[in-house]
This record gives C-alpha cells, structure tokens and sequence, in this order.
C-alpha cells in the first residue's frame, strides 16, 4: 500500500530500447534485444515497486509495439489508463554496452515518433491529476520537439493549477535538442519555474543560470545548488550524484539533497561489475522520491536515492524493480543470500 496520499503523476514518452547481447557492437549485430523504456515511465515503474500509486500519461503507437510498450508498463503496477494511441511509430533508441575503456553510445531513432507528433489537446491533463500527490517530469520531453515541449510546460501548468507539486529530472540530451531549432535554456527555464523538486547537479544549474559552477568539492556543489534556489524561487528541494567513472565497470557513485536551509550528502559508493547503467539516474530519482512522499527527512532521502541508483547498475534494462525489503537489505549493508 502506498503510504502517499494521491497517485504520483508522470508524463513523457514510452519507447523502446535496442540492444546487441554480449557488448557488441552495432556493427556487429545479428540480433537485438528489447527493452521498454523511458525516463518518466522508469520513475513510476520504480516508485510501483516501492508499494507507490504511480500513473502515466502518454501516447503510442497503435501497433504491436506501442501495446508491448503499455503492457510491459502495466506489468510493472502502473496505472496506464491515461496512455492514448494513435497512428504513427514509437520512438526507439539503440545502446552499444561498452566494455572496460571503451564507453557505451546511445543512438536515438525517435524523430517524428507518435509521441513527438502529438499535440497537447490530446493529453487531459486536468483529469490525469485529479487528486495526485506529485507530477514528475524530465527534461528529455520538450527536447523532443516543439510539440512535446509545449505539452510539458502545460502539463507544469496543469498541476500549479490543481496544487499539485511538480518534480523534474533534468536529463539534458544535446543529440535530442540538436535535432530542432530548439531554445533549451528557455524552454527548461519556464519548465523548472514552476517545479518544486528538481533532479539536477552543477552543469544543469550552469545551464539554466549561465554561470559556472564546478562540482569538485562538498562546497562547490552547494554552491551550485544556492544558485539553483535563488533562480527558481519555487525550488524545495535540489538532488543529485557526483559519478566518478573507473571504467565502464566501474564507478563510484555518491548522492545528496539540498533543500533551501540545510544539506545531506552519502560517501561514495564503490559499483563493481556493472551489468548496466542506463536508468540508474532514473532510480536515484525514484529512491529520493519514495522517501519525500514519506515525510522522511533529508538524509533519508540521499541515502535511498543512492541505494536504488547503485542497485539498478546490478540489473538489465531501464527499470528498477526493486521492493523496500531490497533497499531495506543494501541499506542495512546484506550481500549474502538472503534465505
């Protein structure tokens, strides 16, 4: 049962993922394998897990793969009656796992997608939030295009109207802004304006402020995230990781939430053996997320963001799917079988 009141709210699009097995490359290939995907649909997926009402709001494809897609989701104990289809294609993207020092790459395919195309007036947003308890975005839908970035800003204005709070991942994708005469800083400016939550770390501030800020340091991260308050005024609340890449298989990864008067940051995780990364900036989010529905307090926040993020590097695909018993355990520092 969910300890929230209200359904946590997501709106974006549901594609798919492309993988060749065994780290190949795509010019290798011989085979693919699917993954249902998408950074809002991720956060929902793992907040469900968690014992949370989740719902989705987004259109596909009115084909096989838009119906994989939708019930891959539902199979995940999210809400999807508020997913639409329509004519068109879904949006794709292609991920070569890399290996030791040579990175992975993601090649998107998503230009034009059903989702992309679709206009605002299809999306009822005033009925999706209805007694919702959170609206969580991602940076990655108004750089899909103007459609969906106009969608975006009228979804935050859907929940500023209906008092629902508004939780955004920046997720800046340059390949994705490039593709269109795009305006990024504006668009996610008005965006995050209206946001009380945000996912972001010291480059996104840069970003949105065009000042630098240097993220080496305790100081210099909250000095970033002071910066990111006095710009958004309706900010509550800034998460986010600092990532230190050993190699492909290797990072250490760290967590921390600063709210407007006071700070929380974990010590640096060592993550071996990496099955896959792709999501895990999702999970952290879903982590953080679970724990301010619950009133929890700052630290409480960090350390879950962490746990789910470094837990999501241990599984394939882009959701987490992860219970309170297994953030209980990584938490409580269990690595043996657990009988």
């Amino acid at each position: 049962m969910s300890s929230s009141k209200g359904q946590v709210v997501g709106f974006g699009e549901l594609l798919l993922r492309l993988t060749p097995p065994g780290r190949k490359m795509i010019a290798q290939a011989q085979s693919l394998d699917v993954e249902v995907g998408g950074a809002e649909a991720n956060v929902l997926a793992g907040l469900a897990c968690l014992g949370h009402s989740t719902k989705m709001v987004s259109c596909v494809a009115d084909n096989p793969l838009g119906r994989l897609a939708v019930g891959t989701l539902a199979a995940r104990g999210v809400d999807v009656r508020s997913v639409t289809n329509a004519p068109g294609r879904m949006g794709l993207y292609f991920l070569e796992q890399g290996q030791g020092l040579r990175a992975s790459a993601i090649t998107y395919d998503r230009a034009s997608s059903t989702f992309a195309r679709a206009e605002t007036k299809l999306f009822d947003f005033e009925s999706a939030l209805e007694g919702a308890a959170l609206l969580h975005l991602s940076g990655i839908t108004p750089a899909l295009g103007p459609n969906s970035a106009e969608a975006a800003l009228a979804a935050a204005e859907a929940a500023r109207a209906a008092g629902v709070p508004i939780s955004f991942d920046g997720n800046f994708r340059p390949q994705l802004w490039a593709a269109w005469d795009s305006d990024p800083k504006t668009i996610l400016t008005e965006i995050i304006g209206k946001a009380d939550l945000l996912f972001g770390n010291h480059k996104d501030i840069s970003l949105l402020t065009g000042k630098e800020f240097d993220g080496d340091g305790l100081d210099r991260r909250r000095e970033a995230a002071e910066a990111g308050f006095a710009a958004f005024p309706n900010l509550k609340l800034i998460a986010s990781t600092a990532r230190h890449v050993i190699d492909v298989d290797h990072h250490r990864i760290a967590a921390r939430v600063d709210l407007p008067d006071a700070s929380a940051s974990t010590g640096e995780v060592d993550v071996t053996g990496i099955i896959d990364r792709i999501g895990t900036g999702d999970a952290f989010a879903a982590g953080v997320l679970h724990k301010y529905l619950e009133g929890a307090d700052v630290e409480s926040m960090a350390r879950a963001g962490l746990g789910l993020a470094v837990l999501e590097h241990s599984l394939p695909g882009d959701m987490p799917l992860f219970s309170r018993d297994d953030l209980a355990a990584f938490e409580q520092g269990g690595r043996d079988v657990r009988r």
